[in-house]
């Protein structure tokens, strides 16, 4: 069920009516139901692997207390190891086996041998990658003894499968909404400023990815999926859309999702906080999909040693992670040569280090104003945006086919003589384009300087402004939101993730 669809504006208004108005007893056998339904409307079938998983992790967890009690800490580890073991199985059978089948093959091809050309006849679980990890940080959690084992089932599995951030994130902790989910039935029942609060986070997002993603999203399919025809500005503005793309339609999701808990009265994590600010690169990954960073840090990068056993392997278990990270968002290549680049980018940035601070010494650049903040950012950007190539084009070779085209084949007339309006967006719908995006880098502007989000920027002002605005962004999802072919509802990108 997508969140831009009309099931889903039936079903949303619907869960909450019942969910205010049946006993608070209830309330958690409410959103666990609703929560199995908003997922089995992709595939019912999706429901028995989520299952799976939960109740795997739930057995685990206890049994790792009562060897925790006992003090058997051998049989404690191998409970854990088992739990991982299956868990990482299924999401690796049903995620990755068709690329490890057509990566063995290509190999055997490499050696002049024969492939066995076999594949699995099996569809992708849709937020698998999300709803696993989530499981995973609560097992590890319970190992280190950083949380109690969750005994009540029903508890669990809606902390596991709770509709609004199921399948696109943000990855939540058992520190914090399984605590929450433990005290749903003493939640307060209503609260105006908090249901108002979420209800204009829903509609930004919905802004977002209706107005912004899913227009920009027509530019970028036309340039990526001809590239060939295409010349640097073209290509060079796919890259840029393609960003703006990303970003919108990935925080959309999650601010959509956090609107959606906190009309009920749950607080989810924050997952993005103005990414293309960052001045650095690890600046960006401390300002994107904040979930999944701040997991592969607590969860892998350092149980790996992390910066404790000297540079050479803390640059090690960094390029570890973001080779991990990459293949994490997807079964290829490119996915994994993005993660490398990444990982690349920060080594780099370790290793020149100390010449970027003796060149600035002697330069006598002043690294406190405005001037330096902007060109670190742009440089930055531009790093960002080159990797995205990789992330958006179908293979990796294509992707160096672009970067090719976009060094040498210059088509800059075309900033001036119209062509930019024959790359599926006409002059009226790039016009909205800007308009909307002069309306993000707003909202963005505020986020930084003010370190407010849009719903408590709004709830600050007179409350015609409030209302003037939340009206306005309303209009422009009915008038200018893209709705898809035949009015069906555009798919999140992390979706496939």
């Amino acid at each position: 069920m997508q969140f831009n669809s009309l099931t889903f504006m039936v079903f949303f208004p619907a869960v909450l009516a019942v969910y205010f108005l049946i006993p608070r007893n209830l309330r958690k056998f409410w959103l666990l139901i609703a929560s199995y339904y908003f997922y089995m409307n992709w595939n019912p079938r999706y429901a028995v692997l989520i299952g799976a998983s939960t109740l795997i992790t739930y057995v685990s967890g206890i049994l790792m207390e009562n060897c925790q009690r006992l003090r058997r800490q051998g049989r404690k580890k191998l409970i854990l190891v088992l739990c991982l073991v299956c868990n990482l199985a299924i999401l690796a059978v049903f995620k990755y086996g068709n690329f490890a089948l057509e990566t063995a093959d290509g190999l055997l091809r490499l050696l002049g041998l024969r492939g066995s050309g076999r594949r699995l006849d099996l569809l992708l679980p849709v937020g698998i990658s999300f709803y696993t990890f989530q499981a995973l940080g609560y097992i590890i959690d319970v190992y280190r003894s950083d949380v109690k084992a969750e005994r009540n089932l029903v508890c669990y599995a809606l902390f596991v499968s709770f509709f609004p951030q199921l399948v696109a994130g943000p990855i939540e902790r058992s520190k914090n909404l399984l605590a929450q989910v433990d005290q749903v039935s003493r939640m307060k029942l209503w609260d105006a400023k908090r249901v108002t609060s979420g209800a204009i986070l829903m509609v930004w997002g919905f802004f977002l990815k209706m107005v912004i993603a899913d227009r920009a999203a027509i530019l970028v399919d036309t340039v990526f999926d001809n590239f060939q025809v295409y010349g640097s500005t073209e290509l060079c503005l796919a890259a840029v859309g393609f960003a703006v793309q990303i970003y919108c339609d990935f925080s959309s999701y999650s601010t959509i999702a956090v609107g959606a808990a906190r009309i009920m009265g749950f607080g989810l994590m924050e997952n993005f906080n103005t990414p293309y600010f960052a001045e650095s690169i690890r600046d960006f990954w401390s300002r994107w999909h904040i979930s999944l960073s701040s997991w592969f840090r607590d969860y892998l990068y350092i149980p790996l040693g992390g910066n404790r056993k000297g540079r050479a392997r803390e640059r090690l278990n960094k390029m570890a992670v973001f080779l991990i990270s990459g293949l994490w968002h997807g079964a290829s290549w490119n996915f994994i040569v993005w993660g490398g680049i990444h990982g690349f980018y920060q080594v780099a940035a370790d290793l020149l280090r100390p010449w970027k601070e003796k060149l600035c010494g002697k330069l006598g650049i002043r690294r406190e104003v405005l001037s330096w903040k902007l060109l670190r950012m742009a440089v930055t950007f531009v790093l960002v945006d080159a990797a995205w190539i990789f992330f958006r084009a179908d293979s990796v070779m294509n992707a160096l086919r672009i970067l090719k085209r976009i060094l040498f084949r210059p088509t800059p007339w075309l900033l001036f003589n119209g062509g930019i309006y024959e790359l599926g967006l006409s002059r009226p719908e790039f016009g909205i384009l800007l308009v909307s995006l002069a309306i993000l880098f707003l909202a963005e502007l505020v986020r930084y300087r003010r370190k407010v989000t849009v719903d408590v920027f709004l709830m600050e002002q007179n409350l015609w402004f409030e209302w003037l605005a939340v009206i306005l962004l309303i209009v422009m999802i009915f008038v200018f939101g893209e709705y898809g072919p035949m009015f069906d509802a555009q798919q999140f990108i992390y979706f496939q993730f």
